[in-house]
């Protein structure tokens, strides 16, 4: 329960009586004292009301324009680099931090300067009849004064605009009150499409499109003089591909020095073949026995043989009618015995004949060797020949190597010059695509909901005399208890007797009152 102080500021205590004493409040207490403050409530109580009944009537309507901003992560801009593109770039969830940024950029001074200029907040601040009294017409103000008004009206801007995330979205709610409800959608649309050419602006480096075509541009012109020095070259050295033609000289260079090589195996050959052809026709005979023949009588033996049967066709005649011993057949076999020794007599003695040519071998040693001496002349030249296109074609590779070198260099040029042209290249497209990008306004944000004229008024004029009855039955509550806590006066018997510690004897009414215990007095 509150206590409350009472004191007298001329006491006259008793020396041992304690000066300050404090009292509990009953609140029997507090309705005497609303009872005794009661006009003092009711006026105070009174003059609060009307006062936020007066600014309930008197004060403008407000009008509350709103709009809605989506941060979003639909497109990702190529990083600009001097390095080509190898990997498409994934689009990142919106983090908070990247939906603050844009609060702040919503928020920034220039772009609320921009949005004080075009929306002429300054014609309308100066239309107050506040700001007539003090600035006068807003024409005659010179340039230090109108950059000391933006520079206001920008902070009072910053003050009434409400930039507020929506939780648990990727939305940004923007507010603005405004006595006017055009004024208001006005100023939102304008900070809208403002804050989109801030955005680009932003999140766009400058001049890139411009950059890029510059670049472009010269490595083309670098390319063409590549190429006009490469053209050159080739038809100055009478060359259109050194590497390949050095290739072919070489592949044709090792097939002659084969060539050569087995030239000069056949003509050490040759000559190892006539030297042993000289030989064979130095040892070998020039004639040979081609054909050896033995024959016999064949007259004379066939006629031996024909006496030999007949003989024989006797004896046996003989025999068949004489004895062995029979003379005639003795004489038959007689002349059969002569008639057999001279038959072995005519088979052993035969007639040989023998034939000779001239010798093939030392004919086909005599052709080889006359075919292997023409054989060697053709070789050797042969090899003559070789050794000279065998020197050549060197020649010829080691002045298309030097070619070949200065033919590459040429040509790294070119394609490095191609390869930077084209890199350019893409990347100026790439740069049209985000700047035409930003032109359509397609960012990675967007105006979700337009700001539209308010038709209702946004303050609430009923809630200003609920809250005036509040603050008039609050301040009713404490003039009345501060009232009585600076009052030095006693009010009743009880309280005389507690602070001065003696027993009060008599008490008089005020104003003819009946005295009670407890009643009010009036004691100085």
């Amino acid at each position: 329960m509150e206590e409350l102080e009472l004191s007298n500021p001329n006491p006259k205590p008793n020396p041992n009586t304690k000066i300050d004493r404090v009292y509990s409040a009953t609140p029997r207490d507090l309705l005497a004292i609303a009872f005794r403050r009661r006009r003092l409530m009711i006026i105070s109580f009174l003059g609060v009301l009307f006062g936020a009944i007066l600014v309930a009537v008197l004060q403008p309507n407000r009008y509350e324009a709103g709009m809605k901003i989506l941060v979003k992560r639909e497109r990702v801009d190529p990083v600009i680099t001097s390095e080509a593109s190898v990997q498409p770039q994934i689009a990142p969830q919106v983090t908070e931090e990247q939906i603050n940024s844009e609060v702040e950029l919503i928020k920034s001074r220039d772009l609320l300067a921009k949005v004080v200029l075009a929306c002429d907040l300054l014609q309308h601040q100066s239309d107050s009849a506040w700001s007539k009294v003090l600035t006068g017409a807003h024409s005659s103000a010179s340039t230090s004064e109108k950059d000391a008004q933006v520079a206001k009206a920008v902070v009072t801007l910053d003050k009434q605009l409400k930039v507020d995330v929506l939780p648990k979205t990727d939305l940004i709610a923007v507010k603005y009150e405004s006595p006017d409800p055009q004024l208001a959608a006005r100023v939102l649309t304008t900070l809208g499409n403002l804050y989109l050419e801030k955005h680009v602006e932003v999140h766009r480096p400058p001049g890139a499109l411009d950059f890029f075509q510059q670049a472009t541009q010269e490595y083309r012109n670098a390319l063409t003089d590549a190429e006009a020095r490469l053209v050159n070259f080739s038809h100055g050295e009478s060359v259109v591909s050194a590497q390949v033609e050095k290739e072919g000289a070489l592949q044709k260079l090792s097939e002659f020095e084969a060539t050569l090589k087995q030239s000069q195996a056949a003509i050490a050959e040759t000559q190892k073949r006539i030297r042993t052809l000289e030989e064979q026709v130095t040892s070998a005979p020039t004639r040979m026995v081609t054909q050896v023949r033995n024959a016999d009588d064949a007259t004379l033996l066939s006629q031996l043989r024909s006496n030999l049967l007949t003989l024989e066709v006797k004896r046996t005649e003989l025999l068949e009618k004489f004895e062995p011993t029979y003379r005639p057949v003795q004489d038959v076999e007689a002349e059969i015995a002569q008639t057999r020794t001279a038959l072995a007599e005519a088979e052993k003695s035969q007639l040989h004949e023998e034939t000779t040519d001239r010798d093939p071998t030392y004919e086909w040693n005599r052709e080889e060797l006359a075919k292997a001496k023409a054989d060697l002349a053709g070789l050797q030249a042969r090899a003559e020949a070789t050794a000279l296109t065998v020197q050549s074609y060197r020649e010829n590779a080691r002045s298309l190597e030097q070619k070949e070198v200065a033919q590459d260099d040429l040509i790294r040029t070119v394609k490095a010059t191609e390869d930077n042209y084209m890199l350019y290249l893409r990347k100026q497209e790439e740069a049209r695509i985000s700047d035409e990008l930003d032109r359509k306004r397609i960012i990675n944000v967007a105006i979700a909901e337009s700001a539209t004229v308010p038709v209702l008024p946004a303050n609430n004029r009923a809630l200003t005399v609920l809250i005036g009855l509040l603050l008039g039955s609050l301040t009713s509550v404490v003039v009345a208890l501060g009232s009585e806590y600076l009052d030095p006066t006693f009010r009743t018997s009880d309280e005389l007797s507690t602070f001065l510690d003696i027993p009060v004897l008599a008490a008089m009414p005020q104003s003819g009152k009946r005295l009670t215990n407890g009643a009010p007095t009036h004691v100085s």
